[in-house]
């Protein structure tokens, strides 16, 4: 049921909505006028059948008294004609002693065997009550008649029925005198609810005509003049969309321009190389070098391509777990130590427990391109320090080098795809990865120098990542600060 309705259109819920519980309650309306248009009948009737019961009642006749009393009875049954009202009802009386002794009339009829309510709607010792004749229902009035005479005095029991064909006619006529008028009410709501519904779907019918007409690659702000207000939301929103997949197909489009002119020079001089080595320009082992080095830094460059790919598409997913920040950050140290050892590079690294939530391969990247880039620019027997704290918000991590440190206006630079300080260092894209990815898990980086006695002693690279709200499975085993420290 739910999927049905769910299938019909915006206009088609809302007259449903509206006609449904109306025609319910016209129903409903309906049935409770037909049970008070029956009662009004009966009450109209209910007199007649009073009016006929109190005319046989002054014609009878009693001879004796009281319990000896004998009731004599010339009511033919003409006499009841004058309050038919027409052929297709029927008139059956009835005539008893108080003990029930059938004096006139039919004796098919049931005797009352009922009470007199404590206050009858009229002057009389009367009462009203249903009751079958002959297997069909009847309306039966019944009157205590006290009969007096110079002869005797008695009680008779005097009981006029009828069938309620009538009557049953009477309530039908008036339910259907209301019920047609009920339904040209509902076919004005519907027709007025319908000319409303129309109107007010105009702007979303006039909206997706708009999206439908546009071209390709139109990722413009859609018009929100005219819009009703409750479609304004929708509107900002859209076009909220709609801005950051331009700002996204612009950075793609960018990226992928400025990935073609970057592999188009690796490839050109390695193609230069290949020919210069079958010229025999050169010597062939030092032609292999410099082919070999040269693949490398394409190499290099197209896994950098992916990651940055790589990041865009973890975006997206919302399956990431917690992971110990600081677990994570030692083992790529223990990863790149034999490039720390190379360079004889004084390391230090002090970690405390930081609880993350994010894609193991975002920290790990994250680690490995700070890591890598500071280990680059860390001159030969110089210092690199490590440190990862937590405030119990933020994950603060700092990578500090003993290189030379930016030049000013490069920090912001630095972060731009393919945007090296020494085009021979790299391919420019490593800082852009880690900008890219400290924003994807709501976190910031920065570059600057620290200064020492005036002078420039190295790069500070600071990234802060908001902690997640539970520790990763296994936390608490390595609850302590970690220090490590190699030369």
């Amino acid at each position: 049921m739910r999927t049905v309705w769910r299938s019909l259109s915006l206009r088609s819920q809302l007259l449903a909505g509206i006609l449904l519980p109306l025609a319910v309650l016209l129903s409903l309306n309906g049935a409770m006028l037909y049970q008070r248009a029956l009662a009004a009948a009966n009450v109209a009737y209910d007199r007649t059948l009073l009016a006929s019961a109190k005319v046989i009642g002054e014609q009878l006749e009693v001879d004796g008294f009281d319990e000896g009393a004998v009731l004599r009875s010339r009511v033919p049954y003409s006499a009841l004609e004058a309050f038919e009202a027409d052929n297709r009802s029927q008139m059956i009386y009835r005539v008893s002693d108080q003990r029930g002794e059938m004096v006139s009339g039919y004796a098919q009829l049931p005797f009352w065997r009922g009470e007199l309510p404590m206050r009858p709607p009229y002057a009389a010792l009367v009462d009203f009550y249903d009751d079958r004749y002959r297997g069909n229902p009847v309306r039966v009035a019944v009157l205590l008649q006290p009969v007096a005479s110079a002869t005797g005095r008695g009680m008779a029991v005097v009981q006029v029925a009828e069938t309620l064909e009538l009557r049953e006619d009477l309530a039908r006529r008036i339910l259907l005198d209301t019920l047609w008028r009920q339904a040209l009410l509902l076919a004005i709501v519907a027709a007025v609810v319908a000319a409303v519904v129309q109107r007010a779907t105009r702007p979303v019918r006039e909206l997706s005509q708009q999206l439908q007409a546009r071209q390709e690659g139109d990722l413009s702000p859609l018009a929100a003049t005219g819009a009703p207000r409750e479609l304004q939301p929708l509107l900002e929103a859209a076009n909220s969309v709609m801005a950051r997949l331009h700002g996204l197909l612009e950075h793609q489009q960018r990226f992928v321009r400025d990935a073609a002119h970057q592999l188009r020079t690796p490839l050109a001089v390695l193609k230069t190389q290949a020919q210069s080595a079958r010229r025999g320009d050169m010597e062939p082992r030092l032609a292999l070098a410099e082919i070999e080095a040269t693949v490398d830094r394409a190499t290099g460059l197209a896994n950098q391509m992916l990651s940055l790919a790589k990041v865009e598409q973890l975006k997206q997913q919302a399956d990431a777990q917690v992971h110990d920040f600081a677990e994570v950050l030692r083992q790529i140290a223990l990863e790149l130590s034999p490039l720390l050892a190379d360079k004889d590079i004084d390391f230090e690294i002090h970690t405390e427990p930081a609880p993350v939530r994010a894609h193991a391969w975002m920290l790990s990247e994250l680690s490995r391109n700070l890591l890598h880039n500071a280990i680059r620019h860390t001159p030969p027997h110089g210092g690199l320090w490590v440190r990862l704290a937590s405030d119990g918000q933020w994950a603060t991590f700092t990578v500090s080098d003993s290189g030379r440190g930016l030049a000013p206006g490069l920090q912001e630079r630095l972060f731009q795809p393919f945007s090296a300080g020494d085009p021979r260092s790299g391919s420019g894209l490593g800082l852009t990865i880690c900008r890219e990815i400290a924003r994807a898990l709501g976190g910031s980086i920065a570059l600057e120098n620290r200064v020492y006695d005036g002078g420039v002693a190295g790069l500070d690279a600071t990234v802060r990542l908001p902690l997640a709200g539970e520790p990763p499975i296994g936390f608490g085993s390595t609850d302590e600060p970690h220090e490590q420290r190699s030369g």
